[in-house]
């Protein structure tokens, strides 16, 4: 396994850091506009048959600007899921260019689970889709959502009959949604669960790599040019060894997210996703309150751009479960081999 990134991934890297530098008024339609999206659809779908280390790429150099947005639903929840399972009639319906995705992947009380408790019932056209789903990002902005059910995934459509949205809160302040279905009208994507689940952790691990990333860079430059007592403050012993910690933590995570995109772009049986999810519940948001003590002050200033970095932290948090969910995972996951 080779952890670094190819001319491709390279090139595509090189697109959003050039987009991002440019500051756009509306970054999400600047992706859009330059095809970081539809390059990831397959050649027969009006795409470059890009895939999901590509889409991690983008992901990835996305949050180490603290500016994910729409992007982690639709790419790493929608498009790229999309463009691995569902047959080609069926994406072409679901992904019009512009259009925001996203995947509906926790009922009340269980995040990613492997036998949902929304039901779907075939019927003579379409699925008919009944159950809850909670923080569900992007849902009511979104094209289609995904839903997992006791049947495989249905595509929904969240302004269709049947189907309930209400704001619920986040850190960050992206919208977020309880969904609830009541007979919905949907079409049948796949059987393929956890092949979603797979490569929507897998983003959510690319995501979390720039978070850890860019926090980790933008304190330490902190660091560097704040003066105490004559001297920089990296230069404190205490200091240096709180940054180390940051910055272990920080590449264990990048390990961590590539490895587990390598696994779902091969579809391959190992599966390191309850380790990732776990550094992701458990240590990411303990790493971005020590960026915050070692900023100060300044780092609670909404000016200053370390609170979107632990906002965006502390929703990746939520979204997977949780530190002792996850860390019950791991272990059922030990104790099974």
């Amino acid at each position: 396994m080779d952890f670094t990134r190819d001319a491709t991934q390279t090139m595509v890297a090189e697109m959003v850091r050039g987009l991002l530098a440019r500051e756009p008024e509306d970054l999400w339609t600047a992706l859009t506009d330059a095809g970081l999206c539809m390059m990831l659809l397959p050649e027969a779908a009006g795409g470059d048959g890009l895939g999901l280390a590509e889409a991690a790429t983008v992901l990835t150099e996305l949050a180490t600007a603290a500016a994910v947005g729409p992007a982690l639903a639709t790419i790493g929840f929608g498009i790229v899921p999309l463009a691995s399972i569902a047959e080609p009639e069926v994406l072409a319906t679901a992904v019009p260019p512009g259009a925001i995705l996203t995947a509906a992947l926790a009922e009340p009380g269980m995040a990613f689970p492997d036998d949902p408790l929304t039901t779907a019932v075939p019927g003579d056209a379409a699925m008919s889709v009944t159950g809850t789903k909670i923080a569900v990002p992007y849902a009511e902005q979104a094209h289609r959502i995904l839903v997992p059910t006791d049947k495989g995934i249905v595509l929904v459509d969240p302004s269709g009959d049947g189907v309930k949205l209400t704001r619920s809160p986040s850190s960050s302040g992206d919208p977020e949604y309880v969904v609830e279905l009541n007979c919905a009208s949907g079409v049948f994507v796949s059987e393929d669960i956890q092949g979603l689940y797979r490569i929507a952790l897998a983003a959510i691990g690319a995501v979390a790599d720039g978070l850890a990333a860019g926090a980790a860079k933008l304190t330490a430059s902190h660091l560097a040019a704040r003066h105490q007592f004559g001297k920089p403050l990296a230069t404190f012993q205490a200091v240096a060894g709180e940054i180390a910690d940051v910055y272990v933590t920080a590449r264990t995570i990048h390990v961590a997210a590539v490895s587990a995109v390598w696994q779902a772009s091969q579809r391959s049986s190992a599966n390191d996703n309850d380790v990732l999810a776990y550094w992701i519940a458990a240590e990411l948001p303990a790493a971005m309150q020590m960026c915050h003590h070692l900023h100060g002050g300044i780092g609670v200033d909404i000016t200053y751009p370390m609170h979107r970095y632990y906002s965006a932290a502390k929703d990746l948090a939520r979204l997977v479960g949780g530190a002792s969910y996850r860390l019950d995972s791991v272990g059922a996951a030990c104790s099974s081999n």
